[in-house]
């Protein structure tokens, strides 16, 4: 099982949050860095919030409950993570965002060791591995929302991605946060969205076209496919910005066109209807 204790995670989004938390869960001291004090608080909410909401439904000790917080630290100063020995990049899946982060954990983590690792859902690793001066040490562990359920990570090495650093991230995956790994190549979209995409967009299209309803849609696909949630309530739960965002940089690298957005989601995304989130997307939620 993986030696690694210390773990940093950039990012207390959706996604952050999840990871911090089923970190901390597993006995591990974490640090979570946002941008802002602001931003730190209301990641500390979200991850308190969610470990309550563990212990009301009896998946979790009150004991279970107090000692993962006890183990988070939350800050917006990137330097407090100079002495990690894994960190994981969970900010918005923006290219300019994520090199930035990269570039400045190379000169703050300490740490000759320390993976470097990103979350992200479809950006090359490579793009990121390259800002640094550890490409060896920076590889892609790709989580699924919510964090906590979902047991798979996806695993990518870049080309410049050592065989120890490999072998390290599945067994810190795998060993430490108790999740079932597959390897992916170093392709936008890697496995799952590589197959995810373009059935989302085609749901998305059928809406547009005024082929079938949204409900209708998710209905056929609960009942008729055994998937445990519908296309279009799939979307609104990933948020549509983070799915335009994905389906953009798939069509970027390989212009197919069934990656590509339809004016409906990119509409839909001008006009903040972004999903759970937002409290309107393809239905509508409570704020």
């Amino acid at each position: 099982m993986s030696g690694i204790s210390r773990l940093g995670v950039v990012g207390c989004g959706l996604m952050g949050s999840g990871i911090a938390e089923i970190a901390a869960l597993r006995g591990l001291d974490v640090i979570v860095a946002e941008s802002s004090p602001e931003l730190a608080a209301t990641g500390r909410d979200r991850v308190t919030a969610s470990l309550d909401r563990g212990l009301r439904r009896g998946k979790l000790t009150e004991s279970d409950r107090d000692q993962a917080l006890a183990r988070l630290c939350f800050t917006h100063d990137l330097g407090d993570l100079a002495d990690r020995q894994f960190v994981i990049e969970a900010v918005a899946e923006k290219r300019e965002i994520k090199l930035e982060v990269f570039r400045r954990l190379d000169k703050v983590v300490t740490d000759a060791d320390a993976i470097l690792a990103t979350n992200t859902s479809s950006i090359p690793v490579v793009d990121l591995a390259v800002t640094t001066g550890r490409a060896s040490q920076v590889v892609g562990l790709h989580f699924f929302n919510p964090v906590p359920v979902q047991k798979l990570v996806e695993v990518i090495p870049a080309l410049t991605t050592s065989a120890d650093t490999l072998a390290r991230a599945r067994d810190f995956a795998a060993g430490r946060l108790g999740k079932q790994t597959i390897q992916a190549p170093d392709r936008s979209g890697f496995v799952v969205n590589a197959l995810l995409v373009p059935y989302l967009l085609a749901a998305v299209r059928m809406v547009e076209s005024g082929t079938a309803r949204p409900q209708d849609i998710d209905t056929g696909m609960e009942l008729g496919c055994a998937h445990p949630m519908g296309p279009l309530s799939l979307l609104d739960l990933i948020g549509l910005d983070t799915a335009l965002a994905v389906a953009e940089s798939m069509y970027e690298e390989f212009k197919e066109p069934l990656y590509a957005a339809p004016p409906l989601l990119q509409r839909m995304v001008a006009a903040g209807h972004l999903g759970r989130k937002s409290g309107r997307g393809f239905y509508l939620y409570d704020a």
